[in-house]
């Protein structure tokens, strides 16, 4: 068990079941299931995140699409071979179920971890400031998962000035969002992204001692979560 390592990636999540849960693929005997949860925003649109679950944890529940999912875990990162070219996937790795949330912000995630690029920093034409950033967030059994993440406004103007290899932690919500992208003349596709909408930022240079409950507000429903679990990819 690696109690520091697994306090680095957390993420609270409730929301409605969209499609039924589809097997994804087995680890010693244990088989996972992948399922999209519709989330929604204090605005009234949705964010459509993907959800991977132990059979273990679903075994007693009747979830099935409209259902609710109150979950607790990790957004992770694996690579998948994709028309022959290796794509970077995400998703929310469910490390517990729970009957209610109520009370909690719905979509919340708290992260700590390393700038691995660049940030790219630019203005729309509103003059709104972005950065996007990849943050590698390390965990336990030696395996780092790769973040995309973006800032607005004071805090894309701070991480704009930040080096490859510094240490953040951040919290916010997990987005979707869907956009083109052109394959040939005749085929133009809608793909949909998933990323880190930053809501708050600190670099933290003395990685062991920084507080990220007491910076950023959040404690584990279930501390008991923070233990040795299979790895899925």
């Amino acid at each position: 068990m690696d109690y520091y390592t697994d306090r680095n990636n957390r993420v609270f999540l409730s929301g409605t079941i969209v499609g039924n849960a589809e097997f994804s693929h087995e680890v010693y005997g244990e088989g996972f299931y992948e399922m999209k949860v519709s989330v929604l925003r204090l605005s009234g649109q949705a964010d459509v995140l993907p959800v991977t679950i132990s059979e273990r944890l679903i075994a007693d529940k009747n979830l099935k699409t409209g259902s609710t999912l109150n979950a607790f875990g990790q957004f992770r990162s694996y690579n998948k071979l994709v028309d022959g070219k290796s794509k970077l996937l995400l998703t929310v790795f469910v490390r517990e179920l729970f009957d209610d949330m109520a009370g909690r912000n719905p979509n919340n995630i708290v992260l700590s971890g390393y700038l691995c690029k660049p940030p790219v920093y630019r203005t729309t034409p509103f003059s709104r400031e972005i950065a996007d950033l990849l943050v590698a967030v390390n965990r336990s059994y030696n395996k780092s998962d790769y973040i995309p993440c973006i800032a607005w406004g004071r805090n894309a103007r701070y991480v704009k000035n930040l080096a490859v290899g510094e240490r953040i932690a951040l919290s916010g919500r997990i987005q979707s969002r869907e956009y083109q992208k052109k394959f040939s003349e005749t085929d133009v596709r809608v793909l949909t992204a998933y990323e880190v909408s930053v809501g708050k930022l600190a670099a933290c240079e003395n990685a062991e001692h920084f507080d990220l409950d007491g910076e950023f507000g959040i404690v584990s429903p279930a501390p008991h979560l923070f233990g040795a679990v299979k790895e899925q990819f």
